[in-house]
């Protein structure tokens, strides 16, 4: 049994590569709600979408979020009404997050709902979110804090970054199922998230480090950043903004005490020995993911990675 932490577009290729590398049901992906929002009056969470979609080979491959040859009838529609429209969702997007809402406010939890629309979906894999209790990320800038999706989609990530912070975070608990995942999996693996507000969000969730630290199993943290930029979204302007240093070894820095492995790209690999002195070792090769045979070739690659860790351990 693989774990996988994941959020984002980056988090959903790997975790399609590991389902296609493993055996059904194999594979357990534990996906960030920090960027969760209310819109139109339902609950919309972008992550599990993501990672669902993608699992379910729907994602529109162009995006990498959305359902591929989707319908936007219902926000032009809401358009003509005079509401601003500045976060894109397809019509059959909203048919999830209808059914989601409709669910939660039957009394459902998340992870419940999440479980029903990745079967629903003939997802294999095992999808939780990181918690049941609602979190939000916020985002300081110099002048204002803003919510994720305001500063991510609304303000087209231009915003300074001066401070994040998750909101309603003391009240969460890990979703049902999440910390027994770990204890039990053979391979941990970070996927190329965002460190601060993907990655970040699930770690600061009570006892998920301490459960990743204290875990039998090799875990393995793939960077998603590459040569000094990230491929997709703001981490590389976040970290710089906030001190950290934007690069591999920044990303393993950051990870350090938690992580066995570094899965770095080759572009990278002059970075090796200082992340090693980190106490990790070290796999360089290609981690850009491009068609599903791409996927699934990294997510092999880190599986034999793993098993090298810390053979004894690893049964995948």
């Amino acid at each position: 049994m693989i774990v996988a932490l994941a959020g984002g577009v980056g988090g959903a290729k790997l975790s399609q590569g590991l389902a296609t590398a493993l055996p059904p049901g194999d594979l357990t992906v534990i996906v960030n709600t920090a960027d969760d929002l209310q819109l139109f009056g339902l609950r919309i969470s972008p992550d599990l979408d993501t990672v669902m979609y993608t699992l379910a080979g729907l994602a529109n491959p162009v995006t990498g979020w959305g359902i591929l040859g989707d319908t936007h009838n219902t926000l032009a529609g809401i358009s003509g009404y005079g509401r601003n429209i500045w976060f894109q969702l397809g019509d059959r997007d909203f048919a999830t997050h209808i059914l989601r809402t409709e669910r939660l406010r039957q009394g459902a939890t998340l992870t419940e709902v999440t479980a029903e629309l990745a079967v629903a979906l003939d997802v294999t894999s095992r999808i939780i979110p990181m918690a049941n209790e609602c979190v939000a990320t916020k985002i300081q800038t110099p002048s204002e804090l803003l919510d994720f999706q305001e500063y991510f989609v609304g303000r087209r990530q231009q915003e300074h970054v001066s401070g994040i912070i998750f909101a309603g975070i003391e009240e969460a608990v890990p979703s049902p199922g999440l910390l027994d995942s770990i204890e039990t999996a053979d391979l941990i693996v970070f996927c190329p998230s965002n460190p601060l507000v993907s990655t970040g969000p699930i770690l600061a969730v009570a006892g998920i480090t301490e459960a990743l630290r204290g875990s039998k199993a090799p875990v393995i943290a793939v960077s998603p950043i590459i040569g000094g930029k990230a491929l997709k979204g703001p981490a590389d302007k976040m970290m710089s903004t906030l001190g950290h240093d934007v690069s591999a070894l920044g990303v393993a820095r950051m990870y350090a005490g938690i992580v066995d492995g570094m899965v770095i790209d080759q572009t990278d690999e002059g970075l090796a020995v200082e992340i090693e002195a980190l106490g990790m070792q070290v796999l360089a090769t290609q981690i850009i993911m491009g068609d599903t045979n791409d996927r699934k070739r990294l997510a092999l690659e880190i599986i034999t990675f793993g098993s090298s860790l810390i053979p004894a351990k690893a049964s995948i």
